[in-house]
């Protein structure tokens, strides 16, 4: 089992980000089904933020040890019928011939040095009509002291993220979201250049902007935003 750190200390602030959670399962429930993998699923936030999704078993996968700790207590107080289970490690540490219908990369796949080749490792895993869902950070004028402070290799755009899929992933949806949150990023970005943000900001971005993001982004047909979603059906 392979064992990594996380270097990140935003955890915490961003599982009180209930509205953001809440955006994210709207996008997200529908493309879940059977056998659910959450890769890097940390403390549990999105975890318990797609509960009610639709999904025959859950499999969360969980690198640091710390965070895997935390991430166990949280599943055993998750309600519904849905069995969810706990692994240490990385994918290349999933026996061989494991299988899912849906896998999950919240904000995980710009941690990983080499992109390409964790997706083509991953889509090995991905049952025939299976969906690999991945969110990340866009833009790359947008990379921060925030983003180095807690590991980013990079962020994404359309194309970027397009290119990392393999012949058998074909893209069913891409959409930005967050368009109202670039304008906090980029202040972020060139102004207070944190790397770390505070727990009031952060519930000013949930409680203000998110909301306003979600109603506007649908105006701009989700061209723009902070946040890239881009869900591949294997084919």
């Amino acid at each position: 089992m392979t064992a990594l750190a996380y270097v990140g200390g935003e955890l915490e602030l961003f599982a009180r980000a209930h509205n953001w959670k809440a955006y994210l399962s709207a996008e997200i429930c529908p493309f879940l089904h059977g056998d659910v993998l959450e890769v890097s699923a940390g403390m549990g936030a999105m975890t318990r933020a797609l509960a009610g999704c639709a999904a025959r078993s859950w499999l969360c996968l969980e690198p640091d040890p710390n965070l895997a700790e935390l991430l166990d207590q949280q599943l055993k107080a998750l309600p519904g019928p849905v069995p969810r289970t706990l692994r240490g490690g990385l994918v290349e540490d999933l026996p061989e011939t494991a299988q899912f219908d849906s896998i999950l990369y919240v904000d995980v796949l710009e941690h990983i040095e080499r992109d390409a080749e964790e997706v083509r490792r991953v889509s090995r895993k991905l049952a025939r009509g299976g969906h690999l869902i991945v969110l990340s950070p866009a833009h790359a004028f947008l990379m921060s002291a925030f983003d180095r402070s807690i590991g980013h290799h990079r962020r994404y755009d359309a194309t970027s993220l397009r290119q990392l899929a393999p012949p058998e992933l074909e893209l069913v949806r891409m959409r930005y979201l967050d368009s109202c949150g670039v304008f906090a990023s980029l202040a972020n970005r060139v102004m207070l250049r944190q790397s770390l943000p505070t727990a009031a900001q952060i519930a000013f971005w949930d409680q203000r902007i998110v909301p306003l993001s979600r109603r506007i982004d649908p105006w701009f047909a989700h061209r723009v935003g902070k946040s890239i979603l881009a869900i591949w059906r294997k084919v």
